[in-house]
């Protein structure tokens, strides 16, 4: 099996480094767009950019001088924008209308992968529920030995036993700890994996699970410290706005899912302030939960539907799945979270708190791997960000949190030539991220977007 993973490894490899050469080997220049740097500065139009060895060369109004062999291409009327980084999603244990540990392959993880690339999605953070094969396959597509978006990964969670997070769901490989001293130990081992990020859940599932079954503070402080001494962040599954005050207060760098029990106090929004405290809303979450009884205006548009794993929108629009939301007892609840998330996400983003865009996709099937990016920024401007807010949100402020925003995130000179070509204007609508022309990765073209397959 080794030497097995080992030659396709290596094949794979001799593809990427093809590939590289090739784009090496030209000049490219988009020419006549208009630019949406992912700044959050206005909008460029009629101007140029030039690409050389993956990178951003040169982003102008004014002439060129392209090389001799620049493969020059003409953009007027499209809008160019960096690729999306989500930094809450899954992979590996989705596979169909089920999520479990026996689907964790390397070959459904690189085709989870390049769904997110057809989407115009650059690079994933996964939270914490991989599978030991995941640990090669991270390191692999952060070498560029894996086709599609960069994998990053919090490796393995850390949860409660016998509740969150649910090991029905593939969750498997989760560290459980009863004792703080258990917790320190975990820490120490998880950290030789170097993750990206070390995810936590707190939470008691809407109700599903006791108090004495929710992680307790002496744990998850444990942790946090822990790992802080390995310098690595920690970002914790919430819910409530009680566990969030905890949570800042014992150092937590990271809240991972918006908090919808309650409107988030002044109190809070400074303590979150002063300790440089993250936020990632997963605004789809909460209506994925639910939105499929209301027969949404995008059940059937292609772009939803290639998303969707096989029989996933079978399960969506049966008339069992319909009843089976419409008599859940957290129906309701959910779509007040959804109500109180919206209103928070506008308090803290004013309130000058780092906000990156996450999903939770992957996790389980009615959480789509692709649309939900596109969904979610939908979800910011409904919630009061302009669409050139809720952009840079989903591009500059990924690429913050996962803190390589000195190579990519934003089209500027020198950066990684990371973008997707729009066929309309995002700015006017934000719906329009969805009109997918072209996705680029490294200076080179690696989709025609979703409706080309």
């Amino acid at each position: 099996m080794r030497s097995t993973l080992t030659s396709i490894l290596l094949a794979v490899a001799a593809t990427a480094a093809t590939s590289s050469t090739i784009a090496q080997q030209h000049e490219t220049i988009f020419l006549n767009a208009t630019i949406i740097d992912g700044t959050g500065g206005a909008p460029q139009p009629h101007t140029a950019i030039v690409i050389r060895n993956g990178k951003i060369a040169n982003i102008t109004r004014g002439k060129i001088k392209p090389a001799s062999d620049a493969i020059q291409i003409d953009c007027s009327g499209k809008f160019i924008m960096p690729e999306i980084i989500d930094c809450h999603s899954h992979v590996g244990n989705l596979k169909g209308t089920t999520t479990s540990s026996e689907n964790y392959t390397s070959e459904n993880v690189r085709r989870q992968l390049a769904r997110f690339q057809d989407y115009g999605i650059a690079a994933i953070l996964s939270m914490g529920t991989e599978q030991p094969l995941g640990l090669a396959l991270r390191d692999s597509s952060r070498n560029g030995l894996i086709p599609g978006a960069t994998m990053y990964s919090a490796i393995y969670g850390f949860g409660v036993k016998g509740a969150m997070p649910p090991e029905g769901m593939g969750m498997t490989h989760i560290y459980r700890p009863e004792t703080p001293e258990e917790a320190v130990r975990q820490v120490q081992e998880l950290a030789a994996f170097r993750p990206d990020v070390i995810k936590m859940w707190v939470d008691d599932f809407y109700g599903q699970f006791r108090k004495d079954q929710i992680m307790k503070p002496e744990i998850y402080t444990a942790i946090i410290r822990e790992a802080h001494k390995h310098n690595i962040r920690v970002a914790s599954h919430l819910y409530h706005l009680a566990d969030a005050y905890k949570l800042v207060e014992a150092g937590v760098d990271i809240m991972a899912h918006s908090i919808r029990d309650a409107e988030i106090d002044d109190n809070l929004l400074a303590d979150m302030k002063k300790k440089n405290v993250s936020y990632i809303p997963t605004l789809s979450l909460d209506e994925f939960a639910y939105i499929y009884a209301d027969d949404p205006d995008w059940l059937n548009d292609p772009f939803f539907r290639n998303s969707l794993e096989p029989g996933v929108y079978e399960m969506i629009t049966s008339a069992a799945y319909k009843d089976k939301i419409s008599k859940s007892p957290v129906t309701l609840q959910e779509k007040t979270a959804l109500d109180v998330a919206l209103k928070n996400l506008q308090k803290l983003y004013r309130a000058g708190i780092p906000v990156a865009l996450g999903t939770d996709a992957g996790a389980s099937p009615i959480r789509s791997q692709g649309f939900s990016e596109h969904m979610e920024m939908e979800l910011m401007v409904k919630a009061g960000l302009t669409p050139l807010e809720a952009i840079t949100v989903a591009t500059a402020g990924g690429a913050r949190l996962l803190k390589i925003d000195n190579t990519q995130g934003t089209l500027q000179t020198g950066k990684k030539a990371d973008l997707i070509i729009l066929d309309k204007d995002p700015l006017a609508d934000i719906l329009n991220t969805r009109t997918i022309s072209a996705v680029w990765k490294d200076g080179v073209k690696v989709s025609n977007g979703p409706l080309a397959h």
